[in-house]
């Protein structure tokens, strides 16, 4: 036998009636108007769209980057998208989803020079910023200053694997660079992290190595597989942050693979 639930075609009540019994009535209001930040629309694509169809609708999204074919393989845009700035086409995707969500596209790049400005006015943050300049760790920086915690979401293609910055944490920023190319660096502690919780590692460790040969010419590659994962673990921890109940902060982490 079919249950019917009836409700007002149109409304909160309407779009998120599947989300019943897992997000509560009150706890949909809390993260309707929770202000999230996310910095980064690579990653940060898909995470969005989990975030919004989850009924997080007060988004502000940054990117001075265009889409391009090669984004295709794991990123939420299409060919159409092609040549339009990402924060702008995404704003575009998620206003099909949800046209009376809060999404605010900021179509430029984060810098040393105007980050200083930047209004931080949100409740959480999601760094998936390009680690090839300082950037990044300046917007750990002031995020902890204003007590904006930080998730950071690294795709390791058959994985994900997620830290949370606070003001109280160890930063990002403090992990050793025995190398100069920093995903490098962080693929290594990872490597060392999952290590000491008895987590298998060869199969990343067999890529660290053929990756770091090309390095210097080659962005890191990443599977759109890694990126949904990223996708529903950086929604349940912003959800928890939401809900004021506690995250694991770095250097403790969040991973979780299908793969051996």
């Amino acid at each position: 036998m079919r249950i019917t639930t009836f409700v007002k075609k149109g409304g909160m009540a309407d779009r998120y009636v599947r989300n019943s019994i897992y997000i509560e009535g009150n706890q949909q209001k809390i993260i309707k108007d929770f202000k999230v930040l996310l910095a980064g629309c690579g990653i940060g694509s898909v995470i969005a769209e989990c975030l919004l169809r989850m009924g997080f609708e007060n988004m502000t999204i940054i990117d001075g980057d265009n889409v391009e074919m090669s984004n295709l393989n794991r990123q939420n845009y299409v060919e159409f998208d092609i040549g339009i700035n990402k924060a702008e086409a995404l704003k575009k995707r998620l206003a099909s989803i949800n046209s009376n969500a809060k999404i605010k596209a900021l179509s430029y790049y984060l810098t040393r020079e105007n980050i200083k400005d930047f209004n931080l006015e949100y409740q959480v943050a999601i760094n998936a910023l390009d680690f090839s300049t300082e950037v990044p760790f300046l917007f750990d920086e002031l995020c902890c200053q204003k007590n904006i915690p930080v998730i950071h979401p690294y795709n390791l293609g058959w994985a994900g694997y997620v830290v949370v910055i606070t003001k109280e944490s160890k930063k990002v920023k403090s992990i050793e660079r025995n190398k100069n190319i920093f995903e490098i660096n962080i693929g290594e502690f990872i490597i060392k992290s999952l290590k000491m919780r008895n987590y298998p590692t060869m199969w990343f460790e067999d890529f660290l190595r053929k990756y770091e040969k090309i390095s210097s010419t080659t962005p890191p590659s990443q599977l759109s597989i890694g990126a949904n994962i990223l996708s529903g673990m950086v929604s349940n921890i912003i959800f928890d942050v939401a809900m004021q109940k506690p995250v694991k902060t770095f250097p403790d982490f969040y991973y979780m693979t299908m793969h051996g």
